[in-house]
């Protein structure tokens, strides 16, 4: 090879050279500055992003009395914490106030201590942000409840302009009008106030929001269920647990319905079944059993019903019901469970597990459909998955799954409280209907709105927006949106099919659902096609009835004698469908046939006899009786 040959080829090799060196430059650059060139361009060059190095934050004030904040955080809940650490992270000066001596809330106090995922149709993770790191370092979905203590403290630590008050128990909102200023409170003893220039209500029970006079509903109100609410629990610790004699006995198929793995079990309903409780009012269901790192056991089955989550002294007698019941479980279990044999109560949560109470009224409200049939918002803050898990409300049921979505987002108008300014609402008690929450409620979820509130707090500062200026503007959510995915949030948009849009019983299946008429399991199965019991119709139409338009529910009782014999199990034909519905309407039905009373509903618009061409001896099928339920109450209500 030549001298200019070597010379041509050096040179080619160093042009190449200097072209990687350059991509890899300008790659470097893209991940450094593109998110804040992005914002730049939005208008946003002055808002304070994500901080490397937190420790070069400005200090927040030490929380005395008249102390101001940026943001102010009521509520140390794993939901409260994501919110503080989250407009933290934007460098504003965050209070976050606890009436605990710790922070975790229902995870730390509550001691539930199994994480509800939520994950997407290729089994990615929906809830990241706070979440994420809190879950990668306790490693897993079990965890020990005093390591979780400590990180959530780490976490809230790394900020200095994140200041933490325990022990103070919230009182009173301040106010201006109907805007939230702060709040009154109390700390060993002494009322101490806190004003902040927004704030963050992330109480289990929107305390803040409740008392600042945002309208609510409570439990299963919205769906007419007045006192229906999901039982609550008080978790349990035991010692002395083999573990290994308790796996092999489920590996070796002993406890057909359990499972285990190194750090947790699960199941058990064929054994916990077998108890019989003291009262009817507590209830052992299947077993939750989550292993600490110095050996005890936590155990979440013990269902108490009839607790006022919003009453104290209804609080303390349900727990001293339970913990009563404790040796008794243990000694049960200690007689039925491999590994048990010589197991001893070791203590039990200092709070009850309580899985609802109220749900403020919000810019959205979202709906059992918009999560079951996986709906996306444009303004969504945050992605869910769980099954519409709504637990036992009586010992009458065992609690009911009324679908499994692939996954939902969260707008957020749902954060945005109506009525009153300045504040935001995170955790169970958001704007979500009774029936929603049985998914929203879980702790992931409710952490990954925390990330959004603390970020719209932030946000709102920096622009002089409201929060309901913000909730109703698009650009400025999106803009939210961005900061969110720089501090490592799922958002991103989807469209799944739905199978059923194109149904003409479609319409009804959303109204029968809206009002908790349908379970449909995990399998999502609303059996459109299948044949309905007399008994099944029967109730859903009186229960339609009571629930939709309450103010005709006395027709049920009026027409109890008549709509008896409908309590029966066996299938129902069209022909005495359109009798029964007939009833409703004051009919006299005896003596009406099947065929002049099919017609004759049809004439009023209750069935659907454009859609089928059965006889009046067919059996009416569920979609007909969606659609007869959903007619027969719009009949009612434009008759008022």
């Amino acid at each position: 090879m030549g001298a200019k040959e070597i010379v041509s080829k050096g040179r080619r090799l160093y042009g190449v050279l200097i072209g990687v060196l350059l991509l890899l430059l300008l790659g470097t650059l893209y991940w450094l500055g593109y998110h804040n060139l992005l914002l730049a361009r939005m208008g946003l060059s002055k808002f304070k992003l994500a901080n490397p190095d937190p420790s070069t934050f400005p200090p927040a004030p030490a929380p005395v009395t008249g102390s101001s904040y940026d943001v102010l955080v009521v509520g140390g809940e794993p939901e409260g914490i994501a919110a503080a650490v989250s407009a933290a992270r934007q460098g504003v000066k965050v209070l976050l106030v606890d009436k605990r001596d710790g922070l975790g809330g229902l995870f730390t106090y509550g001691w539930l201590n199994f994480i509800d995922m939520n994950f997407g149709p290729r089994w990615e993770l929906l809830t990241r942000g706070t979440f994420q790191e809190f879950y990668q370092q306790v490693k897993g979905e079990v965890f020990d409840v005093e390591e979780a203590k400590e990180i959530f403290s780490r976490m809230v630590g790394r900020y200095p302009n994140l200041a933490v008050s325990l022990n103070t128990i919230f009182r009173a909102p301040l106010m201006e009008g109907n805007k939230i200023v702060g709040i009154e409170a109390v700390k060993g003893g002494e009322v101490i106030k806190f004003y902040g220039q927004r704030v963050i209500d992330a109480t289990q029970d929107a305390d803040v929001a409740a008392a600042a006079g945002v309208p609510y509903t409570v439990g299963a109100e919205d769906i007419g269920e007045k006192e229906r609410r999901q039982s609550v629990t008080l978790i349990f610790r035991i010692k002395g647990v083999d573990w290994e004699a308790l796996g092999q006995a489920v590996k070796k198929g002993q406890i057909k319905d359990a499972k285990i793995s190194s750090r947790a079990a699960w199941g058990f309903s064929s054994v916990t079944k077998q108890y019989q409780p003291s009262t009817p009012r507590l209830r052992l269901r299947g077993l939750n059993i989550g292993r600490q790192k110095d050996g005890t056991v936590l155990i979440n089955a013990l269902q108490i019903f009839g607790v006022d989550g919003l009453n104290e002294a209804s609080k303390r007698e349900g727990m001293e019901l339970a913990r009563k019941e404790l040796p008794a479980i243990v000694a049960f279990l200690q007689e039925k469970l491999p590994g048990f044999k010589t197991a001893e109560l070791d203590g039990w949560a200092p709070e009850l597990y309580v899985r609802e109470t109220r749900h403020i009224k919000a810019e959205y409200q979202l709906d059992i459909n918009d999560v079951v049939f996986n709906r996306d918002f444009p303004d969504r803050i945050a992605h869910g998955s769980y099954p519409v898990d709504v637990q036992a409300t009586s010992p009458q049921d065992t609690g009911y799954v009324y679908g499994r979505p692939v996954m939902y987002s969260i707008p957020f108008r749902s954060l945005v409280p109506l009525k009153v300014e300045n504040l935001l609402v995170v955790g169970r008690s958001a704007g979500y209907t009774h029936l929603a929450s049985g998914s929203t409620r879980v702790v992931p979820v409710g952490m990954a709105t925390g990330d959004a509130a603390g970020v719209a707090a932030a946000y709102s500062l920096h622009t002089g927006k409201s929060f309901r200026e913000i909730a109703r503007s698009l650009p400025d959510v999106q803009k939210i949106q961005e900061i969110l995915l720089q501090q490592g949030a799922y958002l991103k948009a989807f469209e799944i099919p739905n199978p059923l849009e194109g149904h003409w019983a479609y319409p009804a299946l959303k109204f029968v659902n809206h009002w908790g008429l349908v379970v449909a399991g995990y399998d999502n199965n609303w059996r459109l096609e299948e044949p309905i019991s007399r008994m099944s119709f029967y109730y859903m139409t009186a229960n339609a009835i009571k629930r939709a338009v309450p103010e005709k529910a006395v027709l049920v009782q009026a027409r109890a004698e008549i709509l008896k014999p409908y309590l029966e199990a066996r299938p129902l034909t069209r022909g005495e469908a359109a009798k029964l519905l007939l009833a409703y309407l004051g009919e006299d039905i005896s003596r009406l046939d099947p065929q002049t009373a099919v017609l004759r509903a049809g004439q009023e618009g209750l069935l659907p006899l454009q859609y089928t061409g059965r006889e009046p001896s067919a059996n009416l099928t569920y979609a007909e009786a969606y659609y007869a339920t959903e007619r027969l109450c719009a009949y009612l209500g434009e008759r008022k």
